[in-house]
């Protein structure tokens, strides 16, 4: 592999090439899922090529193949140079990529047990287990869980001098429980909205979660909201569990510091964003408690990695400081239009794709509470958890979410179940509405293996680390 690197950037530079970059990945990729006590789905996929990058006067050429050999790799990076030749007639500016990035080293995944060594028999037993423990509530519907496992090695080369070799692993499983009646359809989700829960580790997480202890619950929840009492309207202090306070983050944080969506590259797929250049280091994003880190070293997280797709190390950035905005997510090219040097965010959805600016792990910092005095501390309001549905404008600014559960908040307690919560908001307002987050002990990292970016799409594994966290003054219910 490292021959047929070496030859595509001679080549490259040969041919015309200012820069020059390729990736040789081999991904393989397990799915089970069971339903109803039948196992529905079984799939092991594998998957190899590489893709060139190439910068010739001032402008992009990519060109990609899933043929592992010499001459291949020849007739691909003279069309990648081709291709950016053709740009170069068109461009509008020249692609500046700033100081060079020379970098050699390697980067495995921390996982104690390796999920692709763990037998077929046992991974399908334990999910056949917690699907009897949730069929075991009388009412349920349906009821499904599943498992991934994803191993992606990679090399990376560069002209500048870089080579790299990666091997990240993930392992995710999670529950549904589904309940009907007449007129009223409720899911419960464990550990994690749509049934899954993701992580860069080994087979030990999976272990890790209780899915057969917590199935039963999970199914009890679904039937109880049947005829749980509906969520009022209005506007009262609002409390979002750890996995709900994800989901905000990302799409309310993540993607509007994304530097792409800033400079109008990334609008025609969920729009740009409100943070706009002349906001950094003034905008009063959130409260002075709120404080926001983009960090790819957190062990676990599934925006955790050695060396972004540009070969750049992995890092940790203030986003928001004391509620002030101070950071985006960068690239070398844009970074380098801000005066700054990349924070290490360009990844690829595969071999095939290019590289574009996405999230690693954007994390809320955790606070001072525990959740049992955040709660005991609120007079009244309401405390929701695990999200069902989101909608968020293409600015990144006007947003709606929905969530699988909730409960009243009387005088300090939680009170009556409640189902169909939302609650609504701006983003810089209801941020600066946030007067209490838990402590470490509640915080967790949440992943979001389906991010969705860029035509044609590409899909990216996320995460977000967050605790409990108390909002004032905002809208909750059904909007009429």
């Amino acid at each position: 592999m490292k021959e047929l690197a070496e030859r595509a950037l001679d080549l490259a530079q040969l041919k015309g090439a200012a820069y020059g970059d390729i990736r040789i990945i081999h991904l393989v990729t397990e799915r089970i899922d069971v339903k109803n006590g039948v196992v529905e789905g079984l799939s092991l996929n594998r998957d190899q090529g590489f893709g060139i990058r190439v910068l010739v006067d001032g402008a992009w050429g990519f060109a990609s193949s899933s043929r592992l050999n010499l001459e291949e790799v020849e007739r691909v990076t003279a069309q990648a140079v081709e291709i950016a030749k053709a740009s170069a007639l068109v461009k509008r500016e020249g692609v500046e990529l700033g100081p060079p990035e020379a970098h050699k080293g390697t980067y495995r995944t921390p996982a104690k047990i390796d999920p692709f060594s763990v037998p077929l028999e046992e991974r399908i037993a334990l999910l056949l287990a917690a699907d009897g423990e949730m069929r075991k509530v009388k009412g349920i519907a349906v009821a499904e869980s599943g498992m991934t496992f994803i191993k992606e090695a990679q090399i990376f080369a560069s002209t500048e001098g870089s080579y790299i070799e990666q091997e990240i692993i993930e392992s995710g499983a999670g529950l549904e429980a589904m309940a009907t009646s007449e007129d009223e359809v409720q899911t419960r989700s464990y550990p994690n909205s749509f049934g899954r829960h993701q992580a860069t580790a080994g087979y030990e997480f999976i272990e890790s979660m209780g899915l057969v202890e917590n199935a039963q619950r999970t199914a009890e929840e679904a039937i109880a909201l049947l005829t749980a009492k509906q969520c009022p309207s209005g506007i009262t202090t609002l409390i979002l569990g750890g996995t709900q306070l994800a989901l905000q983050i990302h799409e309310s944080c993540g993607h509007p510091i994304e530097l792409d969506r800033v400079m109008g590259t990334e609008a025609s797929y969920a729009g740009t964003s409100f943070l706009t250049l002349e906001k950094l280091g003034h905008f009063r994003y959130g409260s002075e408690i709120v404080n926001i880190t983009a960090d790819a070293t957190l062990p676990g997280g599934l925006g955790t990695f050695g060396y972004d797709d540009e070969g750049v190390p992995a890092q940790c950035t203030p986003i928001v400081k004391e509620g002030v905005f101070m950071g985006y997510l960068t690239s070398r090219e844009t970074a380098s239009k801000i005066g700054q040097r990349s924070n290490g965010a360009m990844r690829a959805d595969g071999w095939n794709r290019i590289p574009l600016i996405r999230m690693t792990n954007i994390n809320l910092e955790p606070g001072e509470w525990t959740l049992e005095d955040l709660i005991a501390n609120t007079e009244e309001g309401i405390f929701m958890d695990t999200n069902k549905s989101w909608s968020i404008d293409d600015k990144r600014l006007n947003f709606q979410f929905g969530t699988e559960i909730a409960y009243e908040i009387k005088k300090g307690k939680l009170g009556a179940l409640l189902k169909n919560a939302t609650y609504t908001g701006i983003t810089p307002e209801f941020w600066g509405s946030c007067d209490a987050i838990c402590n470490r002990d509640h915080w967790q990292i949440w992943g979001t293996p389906n991010c969705g970016k860029g035509q044609p799409s590409q899909s990216a594994h996320v995460g977000h680390g967050a605790a409990p966290a108390r909002f004032r003054n905002v809208r909750v219910g059904v909007m009429r």
